[in-house]
């Protein structure tokens, strides 16, 4: 198993694949043409994992001058739905990429695959099997000992011809017969042992409808539809290196004998994405959402793109992410942290920065007057002057962070504690002179005076305070529900330890200043000194809503060249 501390180094210069679409494009192979296509399963939503195969088929298209389709394997009715369907092609616009024409289905082929299975049972390389699925894999060996051949497998080919027709009518029920390739039930590679073409399943398809009761098996599927679209380079992930033979066993069983050769792509394999405290499965996925154990697919916490779209990641972002990782021919684990590294890198260059109090304590200015109101000038972003400034209220009143007061405080604490003098970002300088403590002795209340001569934050006499903290005008600040995520799986490998943690989610109640508090949903900003946030779907002018998307602190180390 894969180290789930390691962080995988991105390689230098271009990666295997695209070495290999270079070299093709020099000896003209393909004619000059580079053809990739992305084909996920409309069974659930796309995760981070697809994000990596998204940016290398899409990215090697534009590329190499080529075109990218998106096309939805679905072969499988009763796990798949228009919903899924419609999350994909959202997806991938949002990670900023272009299919060729429209969106392809291998449902729309159907008919075409049915014509060249035909073709096979008629070459005799295919026969209709009665054997249930658990009788098929009672006899498909062993490591050590060859399958056992069906009692079909040598059923004549008109018989089988007959049969196949007749499923496809529908006359038969569900699991009752198959039709398999005739390859090799001694074969190493267990998926040439005679493997399943076609099974009968009569489920309404969310495409073709009732129309088919007859559906492919990927593998079979696989290679015709790229033949189909005119594929060179069929990427794909590295568990289906050992289904390359059956890939090329099928596209060549079609051309024996023909005079016109059907397109024969090739099918390149590369690493997936493993990433630590993130379960990329997608069966595992839907009982998380069928538990309930979070709120949907789009949940923050969850590892799907629509859920770090909702947490507030950006498709640069992701992108850059996908760069960094590289693509290997080895399986190796991605350390998260290198993935909130790249957020924090373009989220410091593009979102403006807001004052916003999560866990609030009251301060009072002592000689502030009464019922004043001071719009100052605050700074949208150092990274950015074109940002600009904005206008912030201050008063008498004040909230700061809880955590940015301490009454007996230790040598190296620099913030508010009495008798200390502190900046306060964007305005004065302020000197806490008194505490109001409950019943409890809990501190409720902190009394200040400001030194009127600091404003906008400096001292005409030099005096520079140690630290410097975050605001709002109490009378002025709208109030606001912050979502604070954590890894959904504390365990850095939760493969082999999945269990849920139960911190992975805190909700707060705190404030947001006036300027931030009717922003659309999915608008980032960065709460000072607290972390990028995103605003929610949920979010409204009046009850603002607000996801962490990643905190301040970076704690990513770069590998070693």
């Amino acid at each position: 198993m894969a180290d789930p501390t390691a962080i995988a180094a991105p390689e230098k210069g271009p990666d295997f694949i695209r070495k290999i679409v270079a070299e093709d494009g020099e000896t003209k192979k393909w004619g000059g043409k580079v053809a990739t296509r992305f084909p996920p399963e409309p069974n659930g939503y796309l995760h981070i994992g697809h994000a990596k195969s998204i940016c290398l088929n899409f990215g090697i298209a534009s590329e190499f001058g080529g075109t990218c389709n998106l096309r939805m394997d679905d072969t499988n009715p009763s796990k798949e739905d228009q919903e899924y369907v419609d999350s994909i092609a959202e997806d991938v616009k949002w990670l900023g990429w272009k299919w060729d024409g429209e969106i392809r289905f291998a449902s729309n082929y159907f008919g075409k695959m049915y014509e060249y299975a035909e073709d096979l049972i008629s070459k005799g390389k295919a026969f209709v099997c009665d054997m249930t699925a658990d009788e098929v894999s009672a006899t498909r060996g062993t490591t050590t000992e060859p399958g056992k051949p069906s009692p079909w497998r040598d059923r004549p080919t008109k018989e089988s011809l007959d049969l196949f027709r007749r499923m496809k009518a529908g006359e038969f029920p569900d699991g009752s017969k198959t039709l398999r390739a005739k390859i090799d039930m001694a074969s190493p590679n267990f998926v040439l042992r005679d493997p399943v073409m076609y099974r009968i399943l009569h489920a309404e398809h969310h495409n073709t409808g009732k129309t088919w009761c007859l559906y492919p098996m990927y593998d079979w599927a696989h290679g015709i539809e790229d033949s189909l679209e005119g594929i060179t380079h069929s990427i794909c992930t590295l568990e289906f290196e050992i289904h390359r033979p059956l890939y090329d066993w099928y596209l060549d069983a079609i051309n024996e004998g023909r005079a016109e050769k059907i397109h024969h792509p090739q099918q390149i394999e590369f690493a997936r994405l493993n990433i630590t405290h993130t379960l990329l499965s997608k069966r595992k996925l839907l009982e998380l959402v069928q538990s309930k154990t979070v709120r949907g697919w789009d949940d923050p916490r969850m590892p799907t793109i629509s859920g770090y779209r909702r947490k507030g990641y950006t498709p640069e972002a992701i992108r850059d992410f996908a760069k960094r990782i590289g693509v290997n021919k080895f399986n190796s684990t991605v350390d998260f942290q290198l993935l909130e590294h790249c957020l924090r890198e373009d989220l410091n260059k593009r979102a403006a920065r807001v004052m916003a109090v999560l866990k609030p304590l009251k301060v009072v200015i002592e000689n502030y007057p009464e019922g004043q109101t001071e719009e100052l000038d605050a700074i949208n972003n150092p990274n950015d002057p074109a940002a600009g400034t904005r206008k912030v209220p201050f008063s008498r009143e004040l909230w700061i962070e809880a955590e940015d007061f301490m009454e007996n405080a230790p040598p190296k604490y620099f913030r508010l504690t009495p008798g200390r003098e502190v900046r306060f970002r964007s305005a004065y300088f302020l000197t806490c002179r008194s505490v109001v403590k409950d019943a409890a002795g809990n501190v409720v209340e902190i009394r200040c005076t400001y030194d009127p001569a600091t404003k906008g934050g400096d001292s005409p006499d030099g005096r520079k305070p140690k630290a410097t903290i975050h605001w709002l005008s109490a009378k002025h600040a709208v109030r606001l529900e912050a979502r604070l995520y954590d890894h959904l799986f504390s365990d850095p490998d939760p493969a082999n330890n999945p269990v849920v943690n139960p911190k992975s989610e805190e909700i707060v109640q705190g404030w947001i200043e006036p300027s931030a508090a009717g922003a659309a949903p999915g608008t980032k900003y960065q709460f000072e000194r607290l972390g990028y946030f995103s605003a929610d779907k949920d979010s409204t002018a009046a009850a603002p809503v607000f996801n962490r998307a990643v905190s301040l602190k970076d704690s990513y180390v770069p590998p070693k060249a």
